[in-house]
């Protein structure tokens, strides 16, 4: 059943649910961050309209830096900024940040401790047409290893909102992951929301599988749990786990000797990700069965987002086959 203290949507369920790309959320917490702090500042390596960056520069153009298509100075640029106290934001397709720009993040802003915030828009599979070279699937792996880089998957816009006005005020190196396409709004502005603390959503009398997701896939994760509940399947418990870096590790072990068993969900190569971060924790702390749903060692390719997360097993009903799966190999 829906956890009571999550303050969900009405209608998480319906057909009429709203649809916004969590990105827009992004530049709606750019503005209201501008406005608590004028240390902040905004740069764009000239995708400003579709990051959303474009809020921010219409509210607050001195405040605005248009690098252009350089996204190694992008990074550059902002740690410099943020060494003179300034908290910068900068803001491209996640394929060129982190993507093309790694040793720069790492070099300047992670190594130097400095509070930047790199905004990866466009991650995962459903960019759908861009295709492979823009399906950013790595970005969680390779940030969540580099040392004081806080990583965060928001599951939907208002979300996003909520992380990247909390991200401006943490004072640390910061990645913000952004899908492209329009995804179910599930979250309210109530909905509790803390970097580094991860939220049951969904949990079930008695669950006995954990399904933790980020990103917009949680939603698919709580269609999975009612799919479950209504044909009388599984108990379960869904945890939105939108912080991977650092990890809740007190939420994960607790789901763990609670259910038995885990799911993985996320929109991202299986290896290096949300699971394999969950795995870690486990493997120290409290081994159980898991599976994983996520992009499986490959790279993807165009189509329309839909088709490509039926392709590579990304919906509900994978989810639901998952919790089967892991459910057998936790009796046997």
């Amino acid at each position: 059943m829906l956890n009571p203290k999550a303050e969900l949507s009405t209608k998480i369920f319906q057909k009429d649910i709203d649809m916004i790309p969590n990105r827009q959320g992004y530049g709606e917490g750019l503005v209201i961050a501008g406005e608590k702090d004028e240390r902040v500042v905004v740069l764009c390596a000239d995708l400003t309209e579709s990051t959303r960056s474009i809020l921010f520069k219409e509210k607050f153009p001195d405040r605005f830096i248009e690098v252009g298509v350089a996204e190694q100075a992008l990074a550059t640029l902002a740690a410099g900024m943020a060494n003179y106290g300034k908290i910068p934001f900068i803001s491209s397709y996640a394929a060129f940040s982190p993507g093309r720009n790694w040793e720069q993040i790492r070099t300047t802003i992670a190594l130097n401790d400095v509070p930047v915030k790199i905004a990866g828009a466009h991650a995962g599979l459903t960019v759908g047409p861009d295709g492979a070279t823009h399906q950013q699937l790595e970005d969680i792996a390779i940030m969540r290893a580099m040392p004081n880089m806080i990583v965060v998957a928001p599951c939907d816009s208002i979300e996003a909102k909520k992380a990247t006005i909390e991200a401006a005020k943490n004072g640390k190196p910061t990645y913000i992951r952004f899908a492209r396409e329009k995804t179910p709004v599930f979250t309210t502005e109530d909905t509790s929301f803390k970097i580094g603390r991860a939220e049951i959503l969904w949990e079930s009398e008695n669950p006995q599988v954990a399904i933790i997701g980020c990103g917009p896939l949680v939603y698919e994760a709580l269609l999975a749990a009612e799919q479950l509940t209504r044909m009388i399947l599984v108990n379960t418990m869904v945890i939105n786990c939108h912080t991977i870096k650092p990890i809740d590790e007190e939420m994960i072990i607790s789901a763990a000797r609670k259910c038995g068993a885990i799911v993985s969900v996320e929109e991202h190569q299986v290896n290096g990700g949300l699971g394999s971060a969950i795995a870690e924790v486990l493997t120290r702390n409290y081994p159980v069965p898991m599976e994983y749903i996520g992009m499986p060692n490959s790279f993807g390719e165009s189509g329309e987002p839909d088709e490509l997360l039926e392709k590579y097993k990304m919906k509900s009903k994978d989810i639901v086959e998952a919790v089967k799966k892991v459910i057998q190999r936790k009796i046997n």
